[in-house]
């Protein structure tokens, strides 16, 4: 589309002297430990190009996406590993409307973003900022903030008169806070190009509040409770987002001899290898557990299909327990244990060896969860093995076959390209996934996110073919290549709706869609040549079809992304399972 741009006046095109607001901005997300800055830029971002230009200050590095979508998914990536925010930008409404999939998947998620959008100019006439497109009439909207205030922890539009440093700093801390998420401002082309208004104080800081220790009188009440338990057992799909946390894990179910078991993780929070790693489902142990503490889960079971034992005592422990911000939940709860869970873990191990505990049942335990498990892996490879000569390629051995070419360290962004369960995570933040907002389309740019945060190791996108097509591959292609962000992407091409049909099977299992030949609206054929997508950005693709030749095929792609060539395989698989 071609907009109609009047000339510049003269002042706007002299030369600067003062700081612009848009320079104290950058300058302050530089300040306050922002690396990047995610951009899809629009006529809003005037000011902003102008002092990026200007090249006064240390500002954050800016990166060119030509998708929302594809920006929002690399800052969740790049938080995810890095475990430091990033910033997005993009164009007033329309540009917002394009990352409300990607909001919606962190807030949900707990991942925290400043979101930036700039605002059509409000002024006629009247300011070198005014409008001078006939889009800064149709873009403006009553209130742009509430096009996202479900989904952040803040939104606010930057006035005239006000100190940005202060609104950023604000915005981070609050991002950064317990349970920490997406932010949204709104910045006027008008202010950002007014002279820039000092804070009343600039000191720098660590982001955010500190996540409350919990209260040591619900520490000893859930001791009391764990050392008469007999078979506990953890339940968590989102803890472990730091080293400590992850280690405190481990040495409370190593001690404790506690099962740790990951339904639907988002983090890798017990690794594989762990004698306590109790699978990525619910364990059949789950039915006869009479303790279980459920930590930062906000989905442990589907009440619907399987609940506790009623004689289980369950504790959630959170900095939000309660998970509040889901508008219905309703699961079996005794107790309530507020404040940070990495302190929370440590206190309540150190509280349970004080009052002692039955040593020889922990062993017992200890002894069946590790021959539980690996009669789990010798199952899963037995049946693997048997799959292998299937055609198309059933997903059991795709998953092998990653296992057997794969780095210890090789970092997999799953987003419904297999299931977890069919693969091995020894080495700490090695796998992560989307939560529960089910906003389709963020693996494969999540992936550059990682990738940009930890570029010397192999990083795997693994998605179905719907994740793919939603992830909008051409822009994040051309990124891969534009940044030099090599990453391996495996479609898992079932040619279907995987998520749509297993949904209709389990309402209507014996009804019309489930007798018909082809199930409406979720066939994928004919299914795209998706291997030549990343082609037209320099990349390498490939087809597989025969499963004898999938190995070889991984090996191939990982050869090249370890010389910095991005691949995609496109493995067409199995139709009715992951």
């Amino acid at each position: 589309m071609t907009q109609t741009l009047t000339k510049p006046t003269a002042a706007a095109s002299a030369p600067a002297t003062a700081e612009m607001t848009a320079e104290a901005f950058l300058s302050r997300l530089a300040e306050r430990g922002i690396d990047y800055v995610f951009a899809n830029a629009g006529t809003d971002f005037a000011p902003i190009i102008e002092a990026l230009a200007r090249k006064n200050k240390k500002f954050p590095r800016f990166v060119t996406v030509p998708h929302e979508n594809v920006a929002m998914a690399m800052a969740n990536g790049y938080y995810r590993l890095a475990g430091k925010p990033a910033a997005v930008m993009v164009h007033v409404t329309v540009g917002t409307a394009n990352t409300i999939c990607g909001l919606m998947n962190m807030a949900r998620d707990n991942v925290p973003v400043l979101l930036c959008a700039g605002r059509t100019p409000v002024t006629e006439t009247g300011h070198d900022a005014s409008r001078n497109g006939v889009i800064h009439w149709g873009q403006e909207s009553f209130d742009q903030g509430g096009m996202v205030r479900e989904f952040v922890k803040w939104e606010y539009e930057l006035r005239s008169g006000q100190p940005v440093g202060a609104l950023v700093d604000r915005a981070l801390d609050i991002a950064m806070t317990e349970p920490r998420g997406p932010v949204y401002m709104c910045l006027p082309r008008e202010v950002l190009a007014d002279d820039a208004v000092p804070m009343r104080r600039d000191n720098v800081r660590p982001l955010g509040a500190l996540a409350a220790t919990p209260a040591q009188e619900a520490i000893d009440q859930a001791a009391q409770i764990l050392s008469k338990a007999k078979s506990p057992m953890v339940i968590t799909s989102a803890f472990a987002r730091t080293p400590e946390a992850l280690a405190a894990l481990s040495e409370f179910a190593d001690k404790l001899a506690i099962s740790v078991a990951q339904p639907s993780p988002i983090d890798l929070n017990l690794q594989t290898n762990h004698p306590m790693f109790a699978g990525f489902d619910l364990p059949a142990s789950f039915a006869k557990a009479d303790t279980i503490i459920v930590i930062d889960s906000g989905v442990p079971w589907i009440p619907k299909n399987v609940r506790p034992a009623d004689h289980a005592k369950v504790i959630h422990m959170s900095v939000d327990p309660l998970v509040s911000r889901h508008p219905f939940r309703e699961f079996e709860t005794d107790l309530l244990v507020a404040g940070d869970p990495t302190a929370g873990l440590r206190m309540l191990l150190q509280a349970v060896e004080k009052i002692g505990y039955d040593k020889a049942a922990a062993e017992a335990r200890r002894t069946a969860a590790v021959a539980a498990r690996a009669e789990a892996v010798a199952k899963r490879e037995a049946f693997a093995l048997s799959m292998k000569d299937h055609t198309p390629i059933h997903p059991a051995w795709l998953a092998h076959c990653i296992n057997k070419t794969k780095a210890k360290d090789a970092i997999v962004m799953n987003e419904l390209g297999t299931s977890p369960a069919r693969l091995d995570f020894e080495a700490p933040q090695t796998f992560f996934s989307v939560g529960l907002a089910g906003g389709l389309g963020s693996g494969i740019g999540s992936a550059l996110g990682i990738k940009l945060a930890a570029p010397e190791r192999e990083v795997i996108a693994c998605v179905g073919d719907g994740s793919y097509m939603f992830g909008n591959p051409l822009p994040t292609h051309f990124v891969g290549r534009s940044e030099k962000l090599a990453t391996l992407t495996i479609v898992a091409n079932n040619h279907q709706w995987l998520a749509v049909r297993m949904s209709t099977l389990a309402v209507y299992p014996d009804g019309a869609a489930a007798k018909a030949n082809v199930m409406p609206v979720q066939d994928l054929n004919p299914s795209p040549d998706f291997e030549k997508v990343v082609e037209s950005c320099g990349g390498y693709g490939e087809s597989v079809k025969d499963p004898s030749k999938l190995e070889d095929a991984l090996r191939r792609a990982l050869e090249k992304v370890r010389a910095g060539i991005p691949v995609v395989l496109n493995v067409h698989t199995q139709p009715g399972t992951r």
